[in-house]
């Protein structure tokens, strides 16, 4: 895994890269806070509605979540540790992540996001198969470690006496669905308080197997496990109200929308008070929404990839709802509009993101 450059450590903060003249858009690679016009949101809207005309049966839709699992395990041996790249940005956005770095590394996330497309030798993230990497960054080759059995996750349950992993740690972090470590790995190389501990899951056992095998991974610091957010049954292996930070990077909306409640809910119970919870996610009439063709919908707002993978695509509100609906309170909701370029194809891509961070009353509601 490469450290963090120069150049991601002076990272614009969002809404200090606007296009106010045409005839400069393809001088980066990036612009920020793009306003859509009343005609570009109607087009969206009817794209929308054309490729959810026609809603997959029942029976496929009953198999898309019977085999998630496998079509994720699936994914990530194809794609190993080679298509989501290490998140850097996260300090940026999320100097909650790193409270500890030097001083000329700290962002301020409180009013908006930081400029991923600042490199100029920095190639644009990518779409492939309904999949859309939102950045890059060079990646060591993996070295064994360890690894963990499938389906042994019946040992994770917290034990009474408070003897769990991390247990000692005084600031506790929990990435759920980390798939190959790419936000993981970035807060353990900068992080560097020696009271932290960060854990992470992952449904695919094949993902938790690449975090595990990591030349980076320490399991001083860091452990790593299999777990079905959709399955209350699943334990944990830290107790209730004990963790500082859950993360939710392009995660919740992989979720059947019906269980997504009860998926925030039990999160919010691992919060300690004044514990924080930190989203990003797909916004509505994202380039990803738009590119599905009729027959790819299995209900407003949520398809399936070719691969077999599912997604959703977020309103502010909806979020907020789920949130608040489990006694947590807003600090940040907002929408990153981003306009993507592809200088050397001359393409223009219309991103829409929601950033959140909601936390747990020091006192109950």
């Amino acid at each position: 895994m490469a450290a963090p450059s120069a150049v991601e450590k002076q990272r614009r903060r969002f809404g200090q890269r606007l296009l106010t003249d045409p005839a400069r858009l393809f001088q980066h690679n990036a612009w920020d806070n793009v306003e859509w016009s009343e005609e570009q949101e109607a087009n969206a809207r009817r794209k929308v509605e054309e490729n959810s005309s026609q809603l997959l049966p029942q029976d496929k839709q009953e198999e898309y979540e019977v085999n998630a699992k496998r079509y994720w395990d699936d994914f990530y041996k194809i794609h190993e540790n080679g298509f989501f790249k290490d998140r850097h940005w996260l300090f940026t956005e999320f100097p909650e992540l790193a409270p500890n770095r030097n001083s000329n590394q700290t962002g301020d996330s409180r009013h908006g996001f930081s400029n991923k497309e600042e490199s100029r030798n920095e190639p644009l993230g990518r779409c492939e198969n309904g999949h859309c990497s939102l950045d890059s960054r060079t990646e060591r080759q993996l070295k064994l470690v360890e690894n963990t059995p499938e389906g042994c996750t019946e040992h994770l349950a917290a034990r009474r006496d408070g003897d769990f992993p991390g247990s000692a740690a005084s600031f506790r972090v929990l990435e759920v669905g980390c798939g190959a470590g790419n936000t993981v790995f970035p807060i353990l190389q900068t992080n560097n308080d020696p009271g932290l501990f960060v854990y992470c899951c992952d449904f695919s056992t094949t993902a938790v197997g690449l975090v595990q095998t990591n030349a980076e991974y320490d399991s001083s610091r860091c452990f790593a496990f299999v777990h079905d957010l959709c399955n209350d049954q699943s334990p944990f292996p830290m107790p209730e109200e004990s963790l500082d930070i859950v993360i939710l990077i392009f995660v919740l909306s992989a979720i059947l929308p019906e269980k997504m409640q009860s998926v925030v809910t039990r999160l919010s119970r691992l919060l300690k008070p004044g514990g924080t919870i930190l989203l990003r996610d797909y916004g509505r009439y994202d380039l990803a929404q738009l590119r599905f063709k009729k027959g790819q919908c299995l209900a407003a707002n949520f398809y399936v990839r070719g691969d077999g993978t599912r997604v959703y695509f977020f309103t502010q509100d909806e979020l907020d709802h789920l949130f608040t609906a489990a006694g947590l309170e807003k600090i940040q909701n907002v929408v990153d509009r981003r306009l993507q370029v592809n200088r050397g194809k001359q393409m223009t891509m219309y991103r829409v993101w929601i950033q959140c961070k909601y936390h747990k009353p020091a006192t109950p509601r």
